[in-house]
């Protein structure tokens, strides 16, 4: 039966000889190293909610003019990202659960060239949903530090631009990704764009907090009104580094695959890790999940949309 693999290239360590997979494949077939069943269905439940939850965040912010501002747009922007991994999850379960059920008859050719697409989505999904964390975490720290700056440096056209550029990176690399997928550089320049956003946004947040508890302590003791905005610019520090942690948790096992297939193809740990692959496919689709909960709760223009969206369609 033909089944579709979702980043099927980094399912497994290509980079070792056929001998070495095979000492690998035994090495790992006892006890733990069996890694998980995870049932198609649960990967299509996943990615419906996350896709209603996210196209609901979208169309938010569209709605609500107050939200046509430079952080809601990159938040927008964040929220397709993760809805591209729930459209190629859902394409994915959906053509594979018809073929299992003898429904649907596909061309092995046809198999490989949707193999194709599926793993092209995912890869312009993690690309510009890194980009898109760094740049909100560059906004809101413009937002706290350079407050009476702010609409002139993060104007409008330097938001659509800014956009438009990151979307444009991720197709191109990920085609040369999926294209080159075999090549030991392409995977390193992967990995090292990950770290490389995961410590720019580290250094970030610790500077906000640092300075801006400062900043509130100091306001507060004065007793002025601006105390009001810090608080607030604050409020969406935690948000940030709370989608930056959730980021992390999700998406950090896949990136420590990617370490192991370079790193140690072979090893017995490695190869017992390479077994979870599904596992951290879900992780990847509960991050999709968890980010629109984390804005509607904790951004209260937000919410109030949503609610009132909601209640208008009973």
């Amino acid at each position: 039966m033909l089944t579709l693999a979702p980043l099927r290239l980094l399912r497994e360590p290509w980079n070792t000889s056929e001998g070495n997979q095979s000492n690998a494949t035994a090495g790992a077939s006892s006890g733990w190293c069996q890694g998980l069943s995870i049932p198609n269905e649960l990967f299509l439940t996943l990615g419906l909610v996350s896709l209603v939850e996210n196209l609901l965040v979208v169309v938010a912010i569209l709605k609500n003019r107050n939200l046509h501002s430079p952080t809601y747009y990159f938040i927008c922007c964040l929220a397709v990202s993760d809805m591209l991994v729930s459209i190629s999850n859902l394409v994915e379960m959906l053509f594979m659960l018809l073929m299992e059920h003898g429904v649907l008859v596909i061309h092995t050719s046809i198999v490989r060239h949707m193999d194709n697409i599926i793993d092209m989505l995912i890869c312009i999904s993690v690309v510009s949903s890194l980009s898109f964390l760094g740049v909100i975490a560059v906004d809101r720290y413009i937002t706290i530090f350079y407050a009476l700056r702010y609409h002139s440096i993060m104007t409008l056209q330097r938001a659509v631009v800014t956009m438009a550029s990151i979307w444009l990176a991720s197709t191109v690399s990920s085609t040369v990704f999926i294209t080159y997928s075999h090549n030991t550089t392409i995977l390193l320049c992967l990995i090292s764009f990950f770290l490389f956003m995961l410590v720019l946004m580290l250094v970030l947040y610790i500077h906000m907090f640092a300075l801006a508890r400062h900043h509130l302590h100091s306001i507060s003791s004065q007793q002025k009104q601006p105390a009001v905005y810090r608080g607030s610019s604050l409020k969406g520090a935690v948000t940030l580094t709370i989608l930056l942690g959730v980021f992390f948790i999700c998406w950090g096992p896949f990136f420590f695959h990617l370490i192991l297939i370079v790193t140690c193809p072979t090893n017995p740990f490695c190869t017992c890790f390479f077994s979870y692959f599904n596992l951290f496919l879900i992780l990847i689709i509960c991050n999709s999940v968890i980010d629109p909960l984390i804005y509607a709760f904790r951004s209260q223009e937000l919410r109030r949309t949503l609610q009132e969206m909601l209640l208008c369609s009973w």
